[in-house]
């Protein structure tokens, strides 16, 4: 039997972990019903990766594809993911496992964020001259995600007719949310739209929905709105089945990002992902998830 095991990251806030669950159930009935599906997390929520892989192998399964529901590819993915499967294939040598991409860099990403723009009633048909877009990420110390993550709203750009598309974090890295609307302020803008880069709820969106307030009386003379999360989108889902696919015929880069690790590994030692931290960076599914072998300058506290 193949299993798909899917990763969340896990949120101290529980609705973004029932998020998760209720997102993967939704996509479910797409996927060939030859595959076990399982759902587990990296923190903060269980089962953890461990549980989750024993609990395929008990059900069964004697191949595990482990998809990671990861918005940009960074310490989570690069190390502790990979160090769970390789844990894995140490206590079950008979079980093959493949590993699937992040999110990354998808045209389906695009579709979703200008759908949401289109929720709160932007209209991409005209042009927004007075306009910014502050897109939101949760923030990391992994400098390609970061880099990857410009580049998106450069992309993004392109797509709108608007002025500007800023870049802003909430946490970990600058610019922080504040800096970005400040800036987006002296750039003239009279209407700033905050667009999360976030997969789900959690304690950050909750956050970012009372900083939308707190700037909206801040900045009397200027319209700041909040876009929603990426949350139940099918076009989500489309982008999870594809990466399914890859994992199971081979063209997966995470394949590569395993031997990646198990050369780091063999330097370092393994990575091990710690399940007790005494604060929730709540950068869950996804996408800025940073290293944790670094010192926080802030931890990003919600």
């Amino acid at each position: 039997m193949k299993a798909i095991l899917f990763v969340g990251h896990g949120s101290r806030l529980e609705a973004g972990n029932e998020e998760v669950r209720k997102f993967i159930e939704q996509m479910t009935p797409r996927i060939d019903d030859n595959f076990l599906v399982e759902t587990c997390f990296l923190e903060f929520a269980s089962p953890n990766i461990e549980e989750g892989i024993t609990n395929c192998v008990k059900k069964g399964a004697t191949e595990v594809h482990v998809i990671p529901i990861i918005l940009l590819h960074a310490g989570h993915s690069k190390l502790h993911i990979p160090a769970e499967i390789e844990h894995a294939r140490e206590h079950y040598p008979n079980i093959t496992f493949t590993y699937g991409q992040t999110i990354g860099i998808h045209e389906e990403i695009f579709a979703i964020l200008e759908d949401r723009l289109a929720e709160i009633g932007f209209n991409a048909k005209e042009e927004h001259k007075d306009t910014a877009v502050l897109l939101i990420a949760r923030g990391g110390s992994d400098p390609t995600a970061n880099g990857d993550f410009y580049k998106i709203t450069r992309l993004l750009w392109e797509k709108l007719p608007v002025q500007y598309v800023e870049s802003a974090f909430m946490g970990v890295t600058d610019p922080r949310v504040e800096e970005g609307i400040e800036r987006c302020v002296k750039l003239g803008a009279k209407k700033i739209i905050m667009l999360p880069y976030f997969l789900f709820t959690g304690i950050l969106m909750e956050r970012m929905n009372g900083m939308c307030e707190q700037f909206n009386e801040k900045y009397a003379d200027c319209d700041i709105q909040i876009a929603n999360y990426f949350g139940y989108h099918e076009r989500l889902q489309n982008v999870l089945l594809e990466r399914i696919e890859q994992a199971v015929n081979g063209t997966s880069t995470g394949m590569q990002d395993l031997e990646n690790y198990r050369a780091y590994a063999a330097v370092h030692g393994h990575a091990h992902h710690h399940h007790h931290h005494d604060h929730d960076h709540d950068h869950h599914h996804h996408d800025h998830d940073h290293d944790h072998h670094h010192h926080h300058e802030e931890e990003p506290v919600k």
